[in-house]
């Protein structure tokens, strides 16, 4: 007889995605939307939450697990947590930000609770392994943190070490997470010792400014012109190729480079030597001590902008394309290796 299936629960601002699996092997699958709101992620989870049961009800009567996205928590090791009481009240607070992914121990433990399983997250967005160096900002006043695409970057990592033939402890690497946001990090042993935080630093990306020089940024700020949210949104969610080009695809933007276009050329070049900077920041952590340099998540599925990248970076160590991202997968094989034996779960 079957051991009953694992629910996988990945909450996104305007979707869920929702999955079972047997093991490793998938047994169903669906995408819940839902109108966008006011922003609030908080707003709905009522509503939200019933359509997930609901489809949840019709896959299986009894589940052995629940795994969910992990969000903006308290700062965090790598690994596999049990959802608390005290995580999903950190989660509702919206303790390091107000990001969709807070949703998902909340869902987790309203449905452990119905199946009478144990709701787990994985690597959420607030791992912080950083090293006390890392921290440091240039003021005080301000801590550089550890906010990042944790849980593909550590899933990334484990496939890169085994296709290397090494144990993850073994080996060296920087992780390029390029996706709507983009992560470097440095990774030793496995760990992500540094990162720049997407939502503020590093390079621009599809929708995001990435790091702006300070003193001009801060003079827009006081020109009274635009509200403290209208601010965000142009850092985070109106920036990158969607200002310099009108567009977040970059798909199209590579169409329009092919027709002709120098423009878009230029401020596509422009976001590969941003990301080309970055790694080599980076490496400076690992004292140009690499095993490989690591290219993830959808914008790695584009040959013309890891092309650009790959020649400026890989004097450093070799460069391994790996496209594309599996939340949902690396969920999975998360709580798998807790109901293993072979990691043990953490108490947040």
């Amino acid at each position: 007889m079957k051991t009953p299936p694992i629910l996988v629960v990945n909450t996104g601002s305007t979707s869920t995605k929702l999955a079972v699996y047997h093991e490793e092997e998938p047994a169903g699958a669906t995408t819940l939307t839902h109108a966008p709101g006011t922003g609030r992620i908080w707003e709905d989870f009522d509503g939200r939450l019933e359509r997930i049961r609901s489809w949840a009800r019709t896959q299986s009567g009894t589940y052995r697990a629940i795994a969910a996205i992990g969000g903006l928590l308290r700062p965090l090791e790598g690994g596999i947590y049990r959802v608390t009481e005290r995580m999903v009240a950190d989660a509702r607070a919206n303790l390091q930000g107000e990001h969709a992914s807070n949703l998902g121990c909340a869902f987790g433990q309203a449905l452990a609770g119905e199946f009478g399983c144990e709701a787990y997250v994985v690597d959420p967005v607030s791992v912080d392994e950083f090293e006390p160096l890392a921290r440091y900002s240039g003021h005080p006043l301000i801590s550089r943190r550890s906010l990042s695409h944790a849980l593909n970057i550590h899933a990334t990592a484990r496939r890169i070490a085994r296709e290397l033939g090494r144990e993850i402890e073994q080996t060296r690497m920087i992780i390029a997470h390029l996706g709507g946001g983009i992560s470097v990090a440095p990774l030793a042993a496995g760990r992500i010792i540094d990162i720049n935080d997407a939502s503020s630093d590093g390079p621009f990306s599809p929708e995001r400014t990435g790091g702006l020089p300070l003193q001009p940024f801060i003079t827009l700020c006081m020109e009274g012109t635009r509200s403290e949210t209208e601010l965000r949104k142009l850092v985070m969610g109106g920036g990158g190729l969607l200002a310099y080009l009108g567009t977040t695809s970059a798909m199209e933007v590579e169409q329009r480079i092919e027709a002709g276009d120098q423009a878009a050329r230029e401020v596509f070049e422009a976001m590969a030597y941003q990301i080309s900077k970055e790694i080599g920041a980076m490496a400076t952590v690992l004292r140009g001590s690499l095993d490989a340099i690591v290219l993830t998540g959808g914008l790695a599925a584009s040959s013309m902008l890891t092309g650009w990248i790959r020649e400026r970076v890989e004097f450093l160590g070799p460069v391994i394309v790996a496209p594309g991202q599996d939340e949902i997968e690396a969920l999975v094989q998360g709580v798998l290796r807790v109901l293993r034996g072979q990691e043990a779960a953490r108490d947040y």
